[in-house]
């Protein structure tokens, strides 16, 4: 008995044993490893030419006094940055982009979800809308906003033409108070992005789980609100993520204001956005250091609030699959 049971444990030790020869896996040879930084290569090189390169160079310039021109710059710390703080038209320019981005976000994603369920019911021809309505979202900002300041030029423009047919005098619409309506007009509408967006995220949600609640006796509103609203909500803050970061960076309104690039002297103070004057700075004042240290400022308020919209979202953001760090 003991003799067999020997003999069987003698043929199952090189089964038991020919799996883990298997499992193990030999290290890459030099050959690959040599193929994979050659491949990946062309990206570093991109990477640290085009984005780390100039963001260490930009950082060295906001320490500096440096006029873009002159080939001496003096080293000043961070006087630049504590100049920013103590510069009323810099806080005054970043609170109206503040305000800019609390209107237009908000209002380009409700237009887009609208638009997106709209389009998202059976229409003749729902094809051809959903095309029309995007189509000024693939628009060049520069088309757009050119276009924009025709429409609405004071004397030869379509809005006052309009008007004119009622008798209505005409208005002067890209100087203030106009101005900020007329840019408001401008980014609702390219609304289509985020229209497609939004479509994208309902079509992506199950119609059953839709049926269900109707047949449970839901009305239409509370599925919406209850089910496509929660499954919906990556796709909303993917949005507000990206609209704020937009918004934050906008160069609209010196395009809308002035064909000129020669200097930010021309747009309407209401539509003075940060964006604006740091170009004022860059190219009107020679003042690179200053200008790029508010660049710097730039990216730090576009981190801390991207940061903080995560933050707040982590309770309200419903993911089917739940993210790596909640498993």
């Amino acid at each position: 008995m003991s003799s067999a049971l020997t003999e069987v444990r003698r043929s199952a030790a090189p089964a038991a044993a020919e799996p883990v020869a298997q499992g193990k896996q030999k290290p890459p040879s030099l050959r690959q490893a040599r193929a994979f930084y050659l491949f990946v290569a062309p990206w570093i090189i991109g990477f640290v030419a085009l984005t780390v390169f100039p963001l260490g160079y930009a950082f060295w310039l906001s320490l500096t006094d440096s006029d873009g021109l002159s080939p001496k710059t003096h080293f000043v710390g961070f006087a630049n940055y504590v100049e920013i703080f103590q510069d009323p038209l810099t806080i005054s320019s970043l609170a109206k982009t503040g305000v800019f981005t609390l209107i237009t976000v908000p209002l380009s994603i409700f237009a887009g979800l609208l638009l997106a369920v709209m389009l998202n019911q059976r229409l003749m021809a729902r094809g051809l809308f959903r095309a029309l309505i995007y189509l000024p979202a693939v628009v060049p900002p520069v088309g757009a906003a050119l276009t924009f300041r025709l429409i609405f030029d004071r004397d030869a423009g379509a809005a006052n033409g309009i008007l004119s047919t009622f008798g209505a005098d005409p208005i002067t619409w890209l100087v203030d108070p106009n101005a900020r309506y007329v840019l408001y007009g401008l980014v609702m509408w390219g609304c289509g992005g985020a229209m497609i967006i939004s479509l994208a995220g309902l079509q992506d949600i199950p119609r059953e789980l839709v049926e269900a609640a109707q047949v449970d006796g839901a009305s239409y509103w509370q599925s919406f609100t209850r089910i496509t609203i929660p499954l919906l909500s990556p796709v909303i803050l993917f949005q507000v993520i990206t609209g704020v970061i937009a918004s934050l960076q906008s160069f609209a309104p010196l395009l809308l204001s002035s064909g000129s690039l020669s200097g930010a002297g021309t747009v309407p103070q209401g539509n003075y956005m940060y964006m604006i004057h740091v170009f004022a700075q860059y190219f009107s004042a020679s003042r690179f250091g200053y200008a790029s240290a508010m660049l710097w400022l730039l990216f730090a308020v576009i981190l801390v609030v991207t940061l903080i919209i995560i933050k707040v979202s982590a309770k309200t953001v419903f993911y089917t699959v739940e993210p790596e760090g909640k498993r």
